[in-house]
């Protein structure tokens, strides 16, 4: 078995895409922080995003889900997308991380994971509406998730079999695609009626 490196980089299609979905979270979190001023100052505004009864960016604006931590949830995305913007350009530059800074980035992209499938099932089944902004901050929060994932296994800073190594060298793509593939089919066959009606 082979020991883990030192430190380690990213391949410059690996940084571009934590830029990339930094940035698509990033812009996510500004729009829905903007409209959620906006709801506050009138509470009878309605977003550009409400579409009809499922895609309603407002009703989940207005949902107690919406602010899960005492403030807004874009507030905590507009830090958290920062910093992974500011990882990918770091590596475009050069920049090479420890173990236990990737270690600490896989985490923080654990917890996003897990934050915005509690979302995805609130938005599901408790709020019965779909917010296309964060739509978008969960595919980017997927992708990030398993790529950076992959990165550790793959240079051995998380302790996984030669096969997962290989596993995540050859077909890092699979896992995200699946992930938001079971993601798009649970939001179909939710509302199956009203996209097929």
């Amino acid at each position: 078995m082979t020991s883990a490196p030192s430190a380690a980089g990213g391949s410059r299609a690996f940084a571009l895409l934590l830029v990339l979905t930094g940035a698509a979270g990033l812009l996510a979190s500004w729009v829905i922080t903007l409209d959620k001023f906006k709801l506050l100052e009138n509470p009878a505004f309605v977003p550009g995003c409400s579409l009809n009864p499922v895609v309603s960016c407002g009703s989940v604006m207005k949902s107690a889900q919406a602010s899960v931590f005492g403030f807004p949830n874009p507030i905590l995305g507009l830090v958290a997308y920062g910093i992974v913007v500011c990882v990918g350009v770091s590596l475009l530059a050069g920049a090479r991380f420890p173990g236990w800074y990737w270690l600490l980035f896989d985490a923080g992209c654990l917890f996003g994971v897990g934050f915005v499938s509690w979302l995805q099932f609130q938005s599901l089944y408790r709020i019965n509406a779909l917010c296309l902004w964060c739509c978008l901050a969960w595919t980017a929060t997927i992708l990030m998730f398993w790529y950076v994932t992959s990165l550790c296994v793959r240079d051995g800073f998380l302790p996984a079999p030669a096969w997962l190594r290989s596993f995540f060298a050859e077909f890092t793509w699979v896992p995200p695609l699946l992930h938001i593939g079971v993601v798009g089919m649970l939001v179909l066959t939710r509302w199956w009626d009203f996209w097929t009606g």
